[in-house]
């Protein structure tokens, strides 16, 4: 049954749009080689407990590793320094702050802290693209969908339709941003909480154990 599981998921082809399939989700459940694992930073147990997810980006598979999150929010100051010239969390392409919650029985606060990077799916059909009444939403030459500044109005139905809002308008420029897979976040993460594997090192990983 491991053999089956690791064959759906690490296949020697694998491409991009094969791991569309598990983008921006858990691989929980997946058994993962050891040699993958590895790569991404991870451990199976890390695996089974939700704690890993993915996502096909143009230049390689963005791996989120929840355990290594410290919640410093470095990510989402780096993406706006670099995008947008200022230091703010809240117009951040990913997004640390939003999920910082505390839980605990019976709605008891226990100082129990869970938080995570979450960012763009860069959905193949996507809803913020389809919501625009303006068409400001397009897909580049490499697939990623970018947010045209000039035809943006900031009505904000990107941000609605988006099933994770994670379009966010800016309130000084009354425009909608998004992630643009610049790798800015990954760079500044102290933890390891985020890596970009770039897809020959994904496809060389998948080939090793077929």
């Amino acid at each position: 049954m491991e053999n089956e599981k690791k064959g759906s998921f690490l296949d020697a082809q694998m491409t991009r749009r094969q791991f569309l399939k598990v983008s921006g989700k858990s691989l929980a459940g997946l058994t993962v080689s050891a040699t993958m694992l590895s790569l991404f930073g991870c451990t199976q147990q890390q695996v089974d407990e939700e704690q890993v997810m993915t996502w096909a980006m143009p230049q390689g598979l963005l791996v989120v590793n929840e355990a290594k999150c410290t919640g410093c929010q470095r990510c989402e100051i780096n993406c706006t320094l670099n995008n947008d010239g200022v230091c703010s969390t809240y117009i951040s392409r990913v997004k640390v702050g939003r999920n910082l919650h505390m839980h605990g029985k019976d709605g008891m606060l226990n100082g129990n802290f869970t938080y995570f990077p979450d960012t763009c799916r860069q959905c193949q059909d996507p809803a913020c693209g389809n919501a625009c009444p303006q068409g400001a939403i397009y897909a580049n030459e490499q697939g990623i969908k970018m947010v045209d500044q000039d035809k943006c109005v900031g009505c904000g139905a990107c941000v609605e339709a988006c099933p994770w809002h994670m379009p966010t308008v800016n309130p000084e420029t009354k425009k909608s941003s998004k992630c643009i897979a610049c790798g800015a976040c990954v760079a500044g993460c102290p933890s390891g909480a985020l890596s970009i594997i770039p897809w020959d090192a994904v496809t060389s990983a998948a080939q090793e154990i077929v």
